[in-house]
């Protein structure tokens, strides 16, 4: 099992530097962040933290392919991969449906995952090659070249995907791997990888070998029910981006997400939080002492076949910034990751 640590980038860079060394320092993976306009821009910060570390890979977990233009994408992996001395991956989707809306995009009529999937074939090819020549039904080039040569013979290419089938099958089809966001059950689960499994052997490919992610919401430290209130003050803004379908693999009736999804819809952070139960924060999370998260990974994810947890790490800034509710007493990420390295790596070495 595989350990990343995923930071949505709006702390101070200086401090976001210092948590990526840390990580790397400790073993971690790869660090990914949102690339969305949201947040500030990850592949600067990464370009940056990758002049400071030597092990850690870096990438975007997702970048949107509605938002930004596939060949751009290839660009800023290549660019990255060589001032990283190949530590460069990218997981592609077609991004968060909040801020597509923001953008005037009506993602339900943009056919996201046929988006997706022919995304990833200029990104591969570009990779790949340093050329394209194609029409198709979302992106057409001629003859397009570029200078920016990555230094891995492979730069991995990942999709992100939450509602599935077709998707998680896509994904083990057509890339190196699937990043699943914000699930917590063994159904859900098990749902993902037998999909993402049918996908791999349609293409000839060993699934045991490649990257099956969990993206989780994440909060440890040694008080249990701190750190159960931190990621509960996350609980509603991250899974009111979740389809209907997942939240029921998850044990969870759809219709008890739109009070809260209304609530934040009118900029009611408090109501959200007060909606979102203590039962529903622990079901759509991972959070407690560290022994508790090593259960519940051992117990719901594991077992599946997941070989990668990817832990969106809540801290006290998180929660103040994004949901203006105070919780001086949550560990910081610093202390966070040391707990993971400490006391749940070594569960799943």
């Amino acid at each position: 099992m595989k350990f990343s640590y995923v930071m949505l980038p709006d702390y101070p860079l200086t401090e976001s530097i210092e948590a990526i060394k840390l990580a790397d320092e400790l073993g971690f993976h790869a660090c990914y962040a949102a690339d969305e306009t949201w947040h500030k821009d990850l592949w600067l910060l990464f370009a940056a933290a990758s002049q400071q570390t030597s092990r850690i890979r870096f990438g975007p977990s997702v970048s949107s392919v509605v938002l930004r233009e596939p060949s751009l994408i290839a660009q800023a992996a290549a660019t990255l991969d060589e001032l990283s001395g190949g530590r460069a991956e990218v997981v592609l989707s077609c991004g968060n449906f909040g801020l597509l809306a923001q953008y005037g995009i009506d993602w339900t009529v943009s056919k996201p995952l046929s988006r997706v999937k022919e995304a990833a074939h200029v990104v591969r090819t570009l990779l790949d090659t340093g050329a394209i020549t194609m029409n198709g039904e979302f992106f057409t080039y001629n003859g397009l070249f570029t200078f920016a040569r990555p230094v891995q013979e492979r730069v991995p290419v990942k999709f992100g995907a939450m509602r599935g089938p077709k998707s998680f099958r896509a994904a083990g089809e057509l890339s190196d791997g699937v990043h699943h966001a914000l699930s917590y059950t063994r159904e859900a689960y098990d749902y993902l990888v037998s999909h993402f499994r049918e996908g791999a052997s349609r293409a000839g490919k060993d699934p045991a070998a490649m990257d099956i992610g969990a993206w989780v919401v994440f909060a440890t430290g040694p008080d249990s029910a701190v750190a159960k209130e931190a990621a509960r003050s996350m609980v509603g803004l991250y899974a009111s981006s979740m389809p209907a379908e997942q939240l029921e693999r998850n044990g969870v009736n759809p219709n008890t997400m739109k009070p809260i999804v209304e609530a934040l819809g009118a900029g009611d952070l408090a109501k959200a939080i007060e909606l979102t139960t203590p039962e529903l924060g622990e079901r759509l999370s991972i959070a407690g002492t560290p022994a508790e998260c090593v259960e519940k990974i051992k117990r719901e994810i594991e077992p599946a076949g997941v070989n990668h947890m990817i832990l969106a790490i809540t801290d006290a800034t998180l929660v103040k910034q994004f949901m203006g509710r105070d919780l001086p007493q949550v560990a910081p990420v610093e202390t966070q990751l040391r707990l993971i390295h400490d006391e749940i790596m070594p569960a799943f070495s």
